[in-house]
């Protein structure tokens, strides 16, 4: 392993030349005692619907249920998210937003040239809009899976930006997903915000982030945010806020599973939970049973004891240097980095 960095004062970015390549680090989520679950995997078809059902009754029936954090965003979801960012426990949108203006004329300089910005969970668009004036790309591609909720937020954009093409796809990102044909291979930047790809397992992450350069096609780079370790209490905070606004996002997973899967949850059965695995230095959040509750669906159905779990989300916390060797293996090339005085947050280019 070969590593040249430079480390500058914590009132300047922080350079990163890297030139290495590490071996991926899969995780598994913990274990529990074998669940109660019936299920005959029947009726599930190759419709993406039936898919997504199908998807959702496998995590239910794991040994330790879960369900995939992108059924968190649903159009209540991203509502909730979207009040989630502006609580004063929330240090990620603010730490990175303040990193992006102080440094917004060092990050568009490196990805100079840009003539598609395609933003990865685009979301409201909104921190996009900080790119589109800096790098002044051609054409924008914002992509997200809540759709309806993407091309609201696009529309809004492309008002903003009158010379700007701006275009909306709604796609599971955290699949092998294609852009459409009418994306021109032209030099692209990915924007991939807000520590997200802290949501999923390093192995699961790793097959992301080389996903993303094959979609460079050689050319450009990715820009994205990743979240530091940190102490504890800060951690926790931002998981489990006074005002109980993130149990509410938490909770309200279980009517969108039920409006897809067809299942009976109910919110008053669980409790929201915010745990931090000091091992693989992530936070989890689980719905947590209150009193042993059965849950049924069609084909299907799981009894959960008084205070097993559903797990819902990881929030991986990982240190830069480990970073920046996940990005040299998926294929990236020299990295910069910029992070707030505190150490906090990261704000990543890598270019391909």
């Amino acid at each position: 392993m070969r590593l040249a960095s430079r480390l500058v004062s914590d009132r300047q970015a922080t350079s990163i030349e890297f030139f290495s390549r590490a071996g991926r680090i899969p995780l598994p989520l913990a274990s529990s005692s074998p669940p109660v679950v019936a299920d005959n995997g029947a009726g599930y078809q190759d419709d993406a619907s039936c898919l997504l059902r199908r998807e959702l009754a496998q995590g239910l029936m794991q040994q330790q249920a879960q369900i995939s954090p992108k059924f968190l965003y649903d159009a209540r979801g991203c509502a909730l998210f979207e009040q989630i960012t502006q609580l004063p426990e929330y240090y990620p949108t603010r730490t990175e937003a303040a990193i992006m203006a102080r440094y917004e004329s060092a990050m568009a300089q490196v990805m100079g040239g840009c003539q598609v910005l395609i933003e990865m969970g685009a979301g409201n668009c909104e921190k996009v809009r900080r790119l589109c004036r800096s790098v002044a790309p051609q054409q924008f591609v914002g992509v997200d899976i809540a759709g309806d909720f993407l091309q609201a937020a696009v529309a809004r954009l492309g008002q903003d930006f009158p010379l700007l093409k701006a275009s909306a796809v709604a796609a599971d990102f955290t699949a092998d997903w294609q852009l459409p044909p009418e994306v021109p291979l032209a030099r692209r930047e990915l924007f991939y915000p807000g520590s997200s790809i802290g949501n999923f397992d390093r192995e699961h992450a790793l097959h992301m982030l080389q996903h993303m350069h094959a979609l460079l096609n050689g050319d450009g780079g990715l820009l994205i945010g990743i979240d530091l370790p940190k102490s504890l209490p800060v951690l926790i905070a931002a998981y489990d806020d006074a005002q109980g606004v993130t149990a509410e996002f938490n909770l309200n997973v279980l009517s969108h599973v039920n409006s897809l899967l067809g299942s009976d949850f109910r919110a008053a059965d669980w409790a929201h939970e915010a745990r931090f695995d000091v091992q693989h230095s992530r936070i989890e959040m689980h719905l947590r049973a209150r009193h042993p509750v059965m849950v049924r669906w069609p084909q299907g159905l799981r009894c959960f004891a008084q205070s097993e779990s559903i797990h819902t989300e990881n929030s991986y916390k990982y240190p830069l240097p480990e970073f920046l060797s996940m990005l040299a293996s998926a294929g990236f090339g020299r990295c910069q980095a910029w992070t707030d005085e505190q150490q906090w947050f990261a704000v990543i280019h890598a270019q391909a």
